[in-house]
């Protein structure tokens, strides 16, 4: 069974080339299936999508990373080539590594970050769903689960790391004096802006309002931080109240565009605004940016933030990379006793099937003597005997078979497999 992963990540491509692979969570199961049928043997498959990555994960009977590269790149309306220099494709052990050091929160933007674990998950289970998982990915993904849980409990991994929802408030606190004073708009109801949002309702700012395009989804977020809802359509209209724009959604367009930013300046009268957009692809459209009297920050310009105490983390991080390297052992251990050429697991499966087959044929042949009238002690005799004589065969035939080399090894194997004594 060959395991490969193929993705790319906010150290290889960026922000706007990583918008045109994002896969919203109810894309994937669709995905999955069509990523099935374009490899030559349909593979066990699992497909995780965030703002800083998206990896394909699979498992089947060849290797086809370049089949996957082709799919993954038509997704993405580019050539393979295009893609290829911004993505990397590992197999066996090294995809196992990474997708552990990915759930321990090793591989992320900000070091030891817990969000990531969940979002696997979530991608394990819409796999799930979609049948695409198998047994191996099944088995890579609990044991990433099993040593992102250690690596979290027994070391200081994630302990004062800034996620990007504290780098924006810090961000924000050096732009305007006292955020007791600021308007905040938090544009979607995710679970990002729900970090968002309880990070800038911890300092108290003057207002706060969530507009999303579901209102009661919104509503139900405004609630919890005395918030105001409002529908995503009067966005346009109301932009030019707040000072704090936080935008995370799952669109595949921007939602506030440079007309609608300038309009917005123009009633505040060139009064600065602090926007984040933490989407992948684009909320925010990029042009944005240059306008004289906004601060636009994108999640790849959080990242020099975010990165800060990692330096004292480093002693963690040498401490997980010991537990991910003897989880990548235990599964290569796993992999290798299912390998139909050197695997116990297969010929354990045969001996099985063998030993089922010898007892459908005695138990066959005991009925009909039943059935003849045979008394019960003979018919169990020669049960008996027949499982005896089956099991015994093939050891008794190398016993008198071949030359006194291969008689000899015969003798020790049968006398450790037979002969030996009850401990």
């Amino acid at each position: 069974m060959a395991v490969w992963a193929l993705g790319i990540n906010h150290t290889t491509a960026p922000l706007d080339l990583r918008g045109r692979f994002a896969f919203a969570l109810d894309q994937i199961g669709p995905s999955l299936q069509a990523l099935r049928q374009a490899l030559n043997q349909p593979p066990e498959a699992a497909i995780l999508s965030t703002c800083n990555r998206t990896e394909i994960y699979c498992a089947g009977q060849t290797l086809e990373i370049a089949p996957t590269l082709n799919w993954l790149a038509h997704c993405g309306g580019v050539t393979a080539d295009e893609l290829r220099s911004h993505t990397y494709a590992l197999e066996s052990g090294q995809a196992a590594r990474h997708a552990f050091r990915v759930a321990s929160g090793l591989d992320s933007m900000v070091l030891g970050e817990p969000q990531i674990l969940g979002q696997m998950k979530d991608a394990v289970r819409v796999a799930e769903q979609a049948g695409a998982l198998g047994s191996t990915l099944n088995q890579l993904f609990q044991r990433s689960f099993a040593v992102a849980k250690e690596v979290r409990s027994t070391t200081e991994i994630g302990s004062h790391s800034i996620s990007m929802a504290a780098a924006a408030v810090r961000l924000a606190g050096k732009l305007f004096e006292d955020l007791h004073e600021v308007r905040i708009l938090f544009v979607g109801a995710g679970e990002m802006i729900e970090m968002a949002g309880t990070h800038f309702a911890a300092k108290n700012p003057k207002a706060m309002a969530i507009a999303n395009r579901s209102l009661d989804r919104g509503e139900k977020l405004a609630a919890r931080f005395g918030a105001e809802a409002m529908r995503l359509a009067d966005l346009p209209d109301r932009l030019h109240e707040f000072d704090v724009v936080i935008s995370c959604t799952a669109s595949t367009l921007p939602l506030i565009g440079l007309g609608a930013v300038e309009r917005a300046l123009k009633t505040r009268k060139h009064r600065p605004m602090f926007m984040v957009d933490l989407a992948v692809p684009r909320d925010i459209e990029p042009q944005v940016k240059d306008l004289p009297d906004v601060y636009l920050y994108t999640v790849d310009d959080l990242a020099k933030v975010v990165q800060t105490g990692q330096a004292s983390r480093q002693a963690a991080v040498a401490q997980a990379e010991v537990i991910i390297d003897a989880g990548v052992q235990n599964f290569m251990h796993w992999m290798d006793q299912r390998d139909p050429r050197t695997g116990i697991v297969p010929l354990i499966q045969q001996l099985n099937s063998q030993t089922d087959e010898w007892r459908a044929t005695e138990m066959a042949r005991a009925r009909k003597a039943l059935a003849r009238g045979d008394s019960m002690d003979s018919v169990l005799e020669a049960l008996s005997r027949g499982l005896t004589q089956k099991l015994l065969h093939g050891a008794l035939a190398e016993l008198h078979a071949g030359d006194a080399q291969s008689r000899e090894r015969a003798s020790h194997a049968i006398q450790q497999f037979f002969l030996r004594k009850e401990r």
